[in-house]
């Protein structure tokens, strides 16, 4: 009985740290179209006047430095 309860843990353990992993890329994919949102934002602004270049450049940075830390996997659809 001991082993069914060792494997039934082992198991409820193991998906719940994939349900977390799951979140965490759900979580990274809002965050990374969110910053690719800004920088289209910041982007537009800057062509049609009312927007400042620097406000594109940071903008960029901030894209970049997300992908840097989580990749590039949420501009590809996944």
């Amino acid at each position: 009985m001991a082993g069914f309860l060792d494997r039934a843990k082992e198991q409820a353990q193991r998906g719940l740290t994939q349900g977390k992993q799951k979140i965490d890329e759900v979580q990274e994919k809002r965050a990374g179209d969110a910053l690719l949102k800004k920088l289209g934002a910041a982007y537009y602004a800057e062509r049609r006047g009312t927007g400042s270049s620097q406000a594109t450049q940071q903008a960029l940075q901030d894209l970049e430095s997300h992908i840097a830390t989580h990749g590039d996997g949420f501009l590809h659809g996944n």
